[in-house]
């Protein structure tokens, strides 16, 4: 299993080691042993699976109080899956780190408490599964604003259109407004 920090150092990208043979493959897609040393401590609680076509952008979500840290991975398909870091006493508060997430390479990103999440779909459809670190807590949901021009996500949007939304992503707020974390 290889480790590598992105840009903001606490986003690790996972890429695990995949056995195949001409029965199919294996892999471990969780192990707290070998999670721990890259900051993957807090226990996972559970696990959410979504489905979306070509064009969806879910997120950017966190919870404000009941933060959750985030391992985040793809069963089919092809995502672009962005962290914004929202700590703000960390060297990196309003940056964004964006990485390309698919079934086939199986890699999968660790996005911990204190970050807004999301992801856009670039394949015709995509299935996504991650494991939290918390309990989903409604009361404590927030959504940072997709295209906040203070962040600047460079969303690979599909021929320039406007992305897919729910109508609580299209009301997310920006940055100058959003709560943070301390």
């Amino acid at each position: 299993m290889q480790f590598t920090p992105t840009a903001i150092p606490d986003v690790v990208i996972i890429e695990p080691r995949v056995l195949t043979d001409d029965r199919g493959f294996f892999l471990e897609t969780f192990q707290t042993r070998k999670y721990a040393p890259v900051g993957v401590t807090a226990p996972m609680v559970q696990d959410n699976h979504s489905g979306s076509r070509r064009g969806v952008l879910r997120g950017l979500h966190y919870q404000i109080r009941c933060p959750q840290g985030k391992l985040v991975s793809v069963l089919f398909g092809e995502v672009f899956d962005v962290a914004v870091d929202l700590r703000r006493s960390s060297p990196t508060f309003g940056q964004w780190v964006g990485l390309t997430l698919t079934a086939k390479d199986r890699r999968q990103v660790w996005v911990p408490p204190g970050f807004a999440h999301g992801f856009y779909v670039l394949s015709e459809w995509a299935e996504v599964c991650y494991k939290v670190t918390d309990f989903y807590n409604p009361e404590c949901e927030r959504t940072l604003i997709w295209n906040d021009p203070e962040v600047g996500v460079r969303w690979p949007l599909a021929d320039g259109e406007a992305p897919m939304l729910s109508p609580k992503d299209a009301m997310g707020l920006p940055l100058s407004r959003a709560e943070v974390f301390e």
